[in-house]
């Protein structure tokens, strides 16, 4: 049951059309919160307005590389959350540009509205990563620590979710190819994380109940290879696709080949971030800044793929499970 507020906070979500911010804000509006949605192309996201009550969800167009429209969604807000990011470079959308230099603007704009703040990044960032995502989500996050001390920065590993674009991605892939491809053998670790935990956590930011300037790891329940992750999906699809090992020399030589088109099947910078496991770090979990360290109970890819994977199996061989 939604909680109601007599007087319920303003948070500004960026990128909150998106899969993961659709989540974000529905967690918020259960809690009681306003919320506005910040997003380049505001006409393409009203499918986030039936999240809240009447009136308690509004949109705002925004984009990260022009400022004065990031101060303008900013004003008024008591919190801000920065979802933007990109998985490949496009145009004028580069990492740099979007995950750097767009949390800074964010974190600036934040600061002087005197709103607290959550910055989004990803397990994996790191100054000293030969990927570039990973260098610019961890260039946006000391950009966001420096304009806000006590901002809360949130890295999670894999998300999935009905709209996720790995799961769904490789069971459409396995309808019409012959055989999926494991990149450097898939020995890459991974630690899938559900979308509906991850928002949870976001969440809690605007409650309050993180530590200021926290860097929290969100992983679930599982740690998983790539490899392990396919046999799953095509367990639960109920299909039959030989799993092809594709060495890290001839996956460099496809990515360049497969990174000129507008929607990139895969990159040479991805490639470069799957030679580094995805998993939570020690050190989080040490300090308690995890899912299992705040208590919140992470849920399986089993338990969940088959609530949406269902779609991608044969005609008449699977019937929808009742959720």
């Amino acid at each position: 049951m939604a909680i109601i507020r007599e007087n319920p906070s303003l948070v500004t979500v960026f990128g909150g059309s998106g899969f993961v911010g659709r989540y974000v804000v529905q967690a918020l509006t259960r809690r009681g919160y306003r919320v506005r949605v910040a997003c380049r192309n505001p006409h393409t996201a009203v499918h986030v307005l039936p999240l809240g009550n009447m009136g308690q969800v509004h949109l705002v167009q925004a984009n990260l590389r022009y400022r004065w429209s990031v101060d303008r969604a900013v004003e008024g807000a008591d919190h801000v959350i920065n979802l933007v990011g990109i998985l490949h470079e496009n145009g004028k959308q580069r990492f740099d540009a979007v995950h750097r230099d767009g949390a800074r603007a964010v974190a600036e704009a934040a600061r002087e509205a005197g709103a607290g703040l959550t910055q989004g990044s990803a397990i994996g960032a790191d100054v000293n990563s030969p990927s570039l995502y990973g260098r610019s989500k961890a260039e946006g996050e000391r950009a966001a620590l420096e304009a806000m001390q006590g901002a809360v920065i949130i890295r999670p590993s894999i998300i999935f979710g009905p709209e996720d674009s790995f799961f769904n991605r490789f069971a459409n892939m396995a309808r019409f190819s012959p055989f999926l491809p494991l990149i450097g053998g898939g020995h890459t670790k991974f630690q899938p994380v559900y979308v509906g935990d991850v928002a949870e956590v976001y969440a809690r930011s605007v409650d309050g109940t993180l530590a200021p300037g926290g860097i929290y790891e969100l992983g679930g329940p599982q740690i998983l290879t790539f490899r392990e992750c396919m046999e799953e999906m095509l367990e639960i699809i109920g299909r039959k696709r030989p799993l092809v090992s594709i060495p890290w020399p001839a996956a460099r030589m496809m990515a360049r080949v497969l990174g000129l088109l507008p929607k990139p099947l895969l990159t040479s910078d991805q490639v470069r971030q799957l030679q580094t496991d995805n998993i939570v770090s020690e050190e989080a979990k040490a300090r308690g800044h995890t899912l299992e360290g705040l208590g919140i109970a992470s849920r399986s890819i089993h338990a969940i793929l088959s609530t949406y994977l269902w779609t991608y199996r044969s005609s008449g061989q699977f019937t929808q499970p009742q959720i």
